[in-house]
């Protein structure tokens, strides 16, 4: 989880508008990250380029398949259902959440995408590591990234 909390503190260093800090590892059965990334969105302007996205399309290059099963995903955020989906589909076995989202998490707390008995994959979710670093991220993000006053009536 320390790589993928250094991941998503590069979101926040890019040039122009920070993104989320969300940050992504993908580990291969040997225990080596063969892939980091970390939200890109506002960076490239690409309502997919979030962290599980990006180090799933690398981690598939690297390895040279689609298919990774021997593989485990360590994210600080809880995916969306986007990417949750793309969790099932690279066959990524298990995942390491940090925070949960309860507002679009699509890994338990609101949905549960990636253990739908409907899909021919199941992927064991291991929740809560290093959940206060990465939820503090966030909120320390929003509060100083984000207008967060309420609107008034006239």
């Amino acid at each position: 989880m320390d790589d993928a909390l250094t991941e998503a503190r590069r979101a926040l260093r890019l040039h122009g508008p920070p993104d989320v800090p969300i940050g992504a590892v993908i580990i291969d059965a040997h225990g080596h990250t063969i892939a980091a990334a970390h939200n890109e969105r506002e960076l490239t302007q690409d309502p997919t380029a979030h962290a599980e996205i990006l180090a799933i399309r690398k981690a598939a290059t690297h390895l040279g398949t689609w298919r990774l099963d021997q593989c485990t995903l360590v994210v600080t955020l809880e995916p969306c259902a986007m990417c949750a989906g793309a969790i099932v589909l690279a066959r990524i076995p298990r995942i390491v959440i940090g925070a949960w989202d309860p507002k679009a998490g699509a890994t338990g707390s609101v949905f549960d995408i990636v253990r739908a008995p409907q899909l021919n994959h199941f992927v064991e979710v291991i929740p809560g590591i290093r959940a206060a670093d990465s939820a503090t991220l966030l909120t320390e993000f929003f509060a100083t990234h984000r207008d967060t006053t309420t609107p008034t009536t006239p």
